[in-house]
């Protein structure tokens, strides 16, 4: 009992809150261009498989690495030298994505929907950015006792802006427009604003390891007497910056198996959750009976599955807890099956909602945690940027598809696809626990 109570207390230290308020800020733009933007566009009269394709908008998501270095190792003019590197790409960042919701809210899906697109691609595109920014202050803010907790606060912090950006938004629009409901999304993002302006900057240490392979950039151009001025400082940046962490990821044993099964894990629930609405909506639910159902009711069960995933994570280990957790994350799928048999049928709604919420929340914490024990102190927003895109991946590639696999086999066969499409990543999880057990890799920072 002491035991749990110290693993719940760790939610109450201050850097813990400050991941929350991250989580926050990092889940609001999401369901933005996901669930509630779906929503929009039923409403305007757009068909089911250009639904479906919108997913794409969320690419940004899927090869946030490829412009992660950028944010890890070059500091801003201005606000890097006042906030310093993280909280001044992070402010910097948050600004821009506020204005493009705003813009977002602004147009008229049915009148231009290339334009619409275009700036729903925009907001993705700052989002993920947002994310490089918060996965690597969370990471290197929180000491290593403290990750199982901050993976559970940004989660937690997450599923709130998922509440307020899917009921809250849903809410809005119906009263007042779908322009007003975006427009106080972008308002929101002032809580992540606070924590970038008034939190601590963290300090790395770079390992002994690390700083002798980025020497070796120094001894590259050395004996490359040609490469002067602009251009030794260019390669070797790019060598530090690019090449490194990358090396470093991939000098570890299964790391191949490791992006496998980070891509999988998650694929079900994304698949799942592209089409819930339009399955709710199809059903004959209302906006405000989805709001009041699907989100308000299922908040509650994702808060105490996230919460208890991260106190699990301490007490299980996280590769027992992803275990344990993709398992019941999977069988909870098979709630939408319920839901798409019943019809339209408020309770089988609340059994729906309630089990997915709870077993993605435990199952998201899991994943965070392990994701973020992978990170090595040097290169955190790289290294978490290629993990995290491999999760996304999922949600935007697959994901895009869904509305024709839906019209292809319908309903119930789709959601019994979403429940075993996870099971590949499982059984490679189990391979991984025989061969490759969980061991701290971040340097100590």
């Amino acid at each position: 009992m002491a035991r749990a109570r110290a693993a719940f207390a760790a939610y109450l230290d201050a850097r813990v809150l400050m991941v929350l308020l991250l989580g926050f800020s990092s889940g609001l733009p999401l369901l933005l261009t996901f669930s509630t933007l779906s929503a929009w566009l039923t409403t305007a009269g757009i068909s089911r498989s250009a639904v479906g394709v919108f997913a794409l908008v969320g690419f940004s998501y899927s090869f946030k690495f490829l412009w992660s270095p950028i944010i890890d190792r070059v500091d801003l003019p201005v606000l890097g030298r006042r906030l310093g590197r993280r909280r001044g790409w992070g402010l910097l960042i948050q600004v821009l994505l506020a204005a493009s919701i705003l813009t977002l809210g602004a147009l008229d899906p049915a009148s231009n929907l290339y334009l619409f697109a275009t700036v729903a691609a925009v907001v993705a595109f700052l989002s993920a950015s947002q994310d490089i920014v918060i996965d690597a202050y969370r990471v290197e803010i929180l000491d290593p006792g403290r990750q199982g907790p901050g993976a559970a606060a940004v989660q937690t912090g997450y599923r709130l802006a998922m509440l307020v950006a899917g009921a809250g938004a849903l809410y809005l629009a119906s009263a007042f427009g779908w322009f007003v409901a975006y427009a106080v999304m972008a308002a929101l993002l002032v809580v992540g604003m606070a924590v970038f302006l008034f939190g601590p900057e963290p300090q790395v240490k770079v390992s002994a390891a690390t700083a002798e392979r980025e020497r070796r950039a120094a001894d590259y151009l050395a004996a490359r007497p040609h490469l002067k001025g602009r251009a030794a400082r260019v390669v070797a940046w790019l060598y530090g910056a690019v090449v490194c962490p990358f090396a470093d990821f991939m000098a570890r044993p299964g790391w191949l198996a490791i992006l496998l099964f980070v891509l999988g894990y998650k694929l079900g629930e994304s698949m799942a959750g592209t089409m819930a609405m339009r399955l709710y909506q199809e059903l004959g639910f209302s906006l405000d009976q989805i709001a009041t159902v699907s989100k308000l009711f299922g908040f509650g069960a994702t808060i105490a599955g996230t919460l208890i995933g991260g106190a699990l994570v301490t007490r299980l280990g996280v590769m027992r807890a992803l275990l344990l957790f993709g398992l019941l994350q999977s069988a909870g799928n098979l709630f939408y099956v319920v839901q798409a048999l019943a019809g339209h049928d408020v309770a089988a709604l609340a059994l729906c909602v309630a089990v997915e919420n709870l077993t993605a929340g435990m199952a998201g914490a899991a994943l965070i945690a392990y994701l973020s024990g992978l990170c090595n102190a040097a290169y955190t927003a790289t290294q978490y940027a290629l993990l995290s895109s491999l999760t996304a991946a999922g949600r935007s590639l697959f994901s895009s598809s869904t509305g024709y696999m839906v019209t292809w086999m319908g309903w119930v066969n789709f959601f019994l696809l979403t429940t075993v499409v996870t099971l590949p990543a499982l059984l490679l999880l189990l391979w991984m626990m025989r061969k490759l057990p969980m061991a701290p890799v971040r340097q100590p920072a």
